[in-house]
C-alpha cells in the first residue's frame, strides 16, 4: 500500500471543517455512560439466577457491558443527529 499510483481506490478522506469531538463532550459522554452502567448493573444483578456473589458479579458485569456499549452507540448517534438538525436549521 506504499505505492499510491497502483491503488486508486484509497484516497485521503476530507477533513472536517471543525472538530466534532471536544474534551467537554468526551467528559459528558463518560459521565453518562458510567451512570448508565452503574444503574444497569443494579437492575441486572438482581435478575441473575444464582446465590453465589461471584456469579452474580460476573454475569451482571457481562450483561451490563453489552447494554452500556449499546447505550454509548445510541448516545453517539443522538449527538450526530442533533448536530445535523441544528446545523440544517441554522442554514435555512
Amino acid at each position: 500500500m506504499d505505492k499510491r499510483e497502483f491503488l486508486p481506490l484509497f484516497f485521503p478522506m476530507a477533513q472536517p471543517e471543525r472538530k466534532l469531538v471536544t474534551p467537554v463532550s468526551l467528559l459528558v459522554d463518560a459521565v453518562l455512560v458510567i451512570i448508565f452502567s452503574v444503574y444497569m448493573y443494579s437492575v441486572v444483578s438482581t435478575h441473575v439466577p444464582s446465590r453465589d456473589p461471584k456469579m452474580i458479579a460476573l454475569w451482571g458485569i457481562y450483561t451490563t457491558s453489552c447494554l452500556t456499549a449499546v447505550f454509548w452507540l445510541a448516545l453517539q448517534m443522538f449527538r450526530v443527529t442533533f448536530r445535523a438538525q441544528r446545523e440544517a436549521a441554522k442554514n435555512k
